[in-house]
Parts: C-alpha cells; sequence; structure tokens
C-alpha cells in the first residue's frame, strides 16, 4: 500500500468519499497535502484528510477505507504511514477523534492511541454522540 498526497486527477474519488468537501477546500487539500490517497497497486484503495492545529499537532480528521478493502490491513498500514510522513515533517504528536459510539476507538487504542478528552455537541446543528480526542506521541 502507497501514500500519495492528493491531485486534481483524484478529485471525483475524494468528492464521492467526503461529501463535506467543497471544490474550494479540495483545491485547499491539494495545495496544502492535507489529504492522502490511499493506492495498492494502481487502484484507490481509501483516504485519510487532516489538517494541523495550532501549527504543530497534525489532527486526522477522516479515514476511509473502500469496504471491498476493509479487514486486510489497510487501514492499521494508512495510519502508520500517515504517522511516519507527519514525522519526516517533524511533528511530535497526532491526534485523532471518533464519536464514542463508533467501534473505530478500539483500532486507535491498539495503534497506541490513547483517550485525552472529549466534546459533546447537544443542542447544537451539529448534534451527534460525544467526539473522543485519542493522541498519540511519536
Amino acid at each position: 500500500m502507497e501514500l500519495k498526497a492528493v491531485t486534481h486527477d483524484d478529485k471525483q474519488y475524494v468528492m464521492h468519499i467526503d461529501r463535506h468537501v467543497t471544490d474550494v477546500s479540495f483545491d485547499y487539500r491539494v495545495y496544502t497535502k492535507s489529504c492522502y490517497v490511499l493506492w495498492e497497486n494502481e487502484h484507490r484503495v481509501g483516504i485519510i484528510v487532516h489538517c494541523i492545529l495550532w501549527d504543530n499537532l497534525p489532527f486526522m480528521n477522516l479515514l476511509y477505507i473502500e469496504e471491498k478493502h476493509r479487514g486486510k490491513g489497510y487501514a492499521s498500514n494508512a495510519v502508520k504511514a500517515w504517522e511516519h510522513e507527519m514525522k519526516q515533517q517533524g511533528f511530535k504528536m497526532a491526534l485523532i477523534s471518533t464519536q464514542v459510539d463508533e467501534s473505530a476507538q478500539h483500532f486507535y487504542r491498539k495503534l497506541g492511541y490513547v483517550d485525552c478528552g472529549g466534546i459533546t455537541f447537544h443542542d447544537t446543528p451539529f448534534h451527534q454522540p460525544m467526539e473522543l480526542f485519542l493522541r498519540k506521541v511519536f
């Protein structure tokens, strides 16, 4: 599996997965290299989207693996490749989040992430179960 920074050639693929992204925000992802496409044998298998908080903390806000490729180690390998890329860029820690009612929290803990807080959005336009934050020091 290979992690490649998103390009304009990936636009249709990424926008099919991440329906929140606009044309402008997609262009920003290309410019900032804040989205990676996961490739296996010249086929896209998923994406990772991140941002940099406070100019020094990578925050992965989306990990998506195509349904037919799940359960084959792509997600673990993708996170490890992303962490390696963040380390190469000089970052010392990463942050991720998942809703408390999702099983992804267990996946991230197996990769060495530890709980570090949560936020609720009750009575807001973003009402959802609590968002659990996890961190990992490299």
